[in-house]
């Protein structure tokens, strides 16, 4: 048995239960170009490989793509790509596929919000994603304007994906059990997310308003855009923000760029 690396923030997924729930939510369909993230020692894996008939894994422990490289020697279909889901070249991997991508994975907790930052800048490459999180990221992915856990990652991902929650997951169905909670998030893509979403002056107006969430967008904003400039967009500059939606951040992100539309 291969253990488990902590560098990796490595928790196996072993619950058959659990496991057949989410392949059941994935709902993969013959020919679609489905790829597992940090498929780790499998449990997921020959049930996504029989639902789509092709199956692409990456896997960044070398010990377990080794395992996997045995394990699926038979399977033609199989093609394993050893190396970090953060330097995959998505694009790429969808032009060889003929099709946007289905991704599916178990992400280890440490580079979940990395990775889906990551994820956007591809979204275009991208049909949907199955992804476990922690339950406290899936909360926050989900959360509505004026909530405590509305925040930066909620705004940024809002205008590229549609998201519901698939089932939660206790520490229980994984070895080692993890501290928390778990939960599957279904992210579909949009197939054409707004201009705004991908311009520095989104981030940076969602960066710089979030940064001290308590500050006042006339604060917060200082520097990007006068009181008077957000005033004139219909939003109020003493107005906090965890209460504005992602088109009203998408205005403010047209107004820094120095046009109103």
């Amino acid at each position: 048995m291969i253990p488990t690396r902590k560098r990796f923030g490595q928790h196996f997924l072993h619950d058959p239960a659990v496991i057949a729930r989410i392949v059941a939510g994935v709902a993969l369909q013959p020919g679609d170009a489905a790829v597992e993230i940090g498929p780790g020692r499998g449990a997921l894996t020959p049930l996504l490989l029989a639902a789509a008939g092709q199956l692409d894994v990456v896997e960044i422990d070398r010990d377990l793509a080794a395992l996997l490289r045995t394990r699926f020697a038979a399977e033609p279909r199989f093609v394993l790509h050893q190396g970090d889901a953060l330097e995959i070249d998505w694009h790429a991997l969808r032009r060889e596929r003929g099709r946007r991508l289905r991704l599916i994975g178990n992400l280890p907790y440490n580079i979940s919000t990395p990775l889906l930052f990551r994820l956007l800048a591809c979204a275009g490459a991208i049909q949907d994603m199955h992804f476990m999180l922690q339950k406290e990221v899936v909360d926050r992915i989900l959360a509505s304007p004026g909530s405590r856990t509305y925040g930066r990652l909620t705004v940024m991902l809002r205008p590229y994906v549609n998201a519901s929650r698939v089932l939660e997951v206790g520490p229980g169905a994984f070895h080692p059990n993890p501290a928390v909670h778990s939960a599957v998030v279904r992210l579909t893509v949009n197939e054409a997310p707004p201009d705004w979403a991908g311009s520095p002056e989104y981030a940076a107006v969602v960066s710089a308003a979030f940064g001290q969430r308590r500050k006042t967008l006339r604060n917060a904003l200082q520097g990007l855009l006068r009181p008077d400039q957000i005033s004139a967009l219909g939003i109020d500059p003493g107005a906090r923000a965890e209460v504005l939606s992602a088109a009203q951040f998408g205005a403010l992100a047209r107004a820094a760029a120095g046009g109103f539309r």
